[in-house]
């Protein structure tokens, strides 16, 4: 009787602990999941994505922006409909009115003796006032907009740099192994073979994986270039002798389609950019089959590891020896 109520109790404490630790262990093993995702390799090797008709890509008759694929670009969409339109439509439709009224109730007919009042106080202030308090309902959420748009990717984020040249692309991987992809557009015949808008589709995309923050650097190699991207909400320039950086996050695979957007000389209108986004498997397959590659922030394999250690000991040695021999 005893020892049942013991083990009883017992157990009701081995429950509550592991009630208690779940929410801790719970994250751990989440990052655990999600680690070996980002280091796997799916089977099957690269095959190019298909893009969709109509997603991150310019339709015809379309009015407004591409649909958005980036948290920026939806934030961004967001407040270009529900905040800037409606304070677009409002002050056009009040102006109208003040027209409207002006011109039946002042005019010569209605009014034959006008008005000499030059100054009023009151509306002064509203006019005032008013202006500067719509100033600040657009200025909160741009001010927000723009600091997501800028803010720093994390340390262990997988950097890409997108070099424009006259008048191609070319995209360097330095944490996959240092490999570079030159990017040029697809002739008409081409990209109707390949089933890809005409004047946007290119012979090689730059890849990148779905759903996560990538630091993307932009240069010029000659000229002033831009990278833009409308879907993804992404443009910024690449000038020569300099390195600009932002973040750029893709929600959701899919092949994205953008041009150079800075006039960068006769051909500025053939430079196409072609973001195809994939999913972490897929794009670690993508990236193997370049020679010399590696899956970014992958540990080093034993054998190299192994074989940097005698050549780090063989480097401390020689010190040493040096050192001895100053010495003496």
């Amino acid at each position: 009787m005893i020892l049942g109520e013991v083990s009883g109790a017992f157990g009701r404490r081995l429950l509550r602990i592991a009630l208690m630790a779940l929410p801790v262990l719970a994250p751990i093993a989440a990052r655990a999941g999600e680690a070996a995702d980002r280091f796997a390799v799916a089977p099957g090797g690269y095959t190019p994505m298909k893009p969709t008709p109509g997603k991150g890509m310019p339709v015809d008759g379309g009015l407004t922006f591409q649909t958005q694929y980036s948290p920026t670009g939806l934030e961004a969409l967001w407040m270009h409909d529900n905040i800037v339109m409606t304070v677009l439509i409002a002050t056009t439709l009040f102006v109208l009115a003040l027209l409207i009224w002006v011109v039946v109730r002042y005019n010569a007919r209605a009014n034959p003796v006008p008005s000499k009042t030059s100054h009023n106080t009151l509306l002064e202030v509203v006019w005032t006032g008013i202006p500067v308090l719509i100033l600040l309902v657009v200025f909160v959420p741009s001010m927000k907009l723009l600091a997501h748009q800028f803010k720093t990717a994390p340390k262990e984020a997988l950097t890409i740099k997108a070099i424009g040249n006259q008048w191609y692309w070319t995209y360097a991987y330095p944490d996959n192994g240092e490999f570079e992809v030159t990017s040029n557009m697809l002739s008409k015949e081409e990209a109707d073979k390949r089933g890809e808008p005409e004047q946007l589709a290119a012979d090689y995309r730059m890849v990148v994986p779905a759903g996560e923050p990538i630091r993307l650097q932009t240069t010029g190699a000659d000229v002033i270039h831009s990278f833009a991207v409308p879907s993804l909400w992404f443009k910024l320039d690449a000038v020569p002798g300099r390195i600009n950086e932002k973040v750029l996050f893709v929600k959701e695979p899919g092949v994205y389609y953008g041009q150079c957007s800075e006039l960068c000389g006769a051909r500025h209108g053939y430079m196409p950019i072609v973001v195809e986004a994939l999913p972490r498997p897929q794009y670690n397959a993508w990236v193997m089959t370049h020679a010399g590659a590696k899956i970014d922030g992958a540990p080093e394999a034993p054998a190299a590891a192994a074989a940097a250690a005698p050549a780090a000991d063989a480097a401390s040695g020689t010190e040493v020896a040096a050192a001895a021999s100053s010495g003496e």
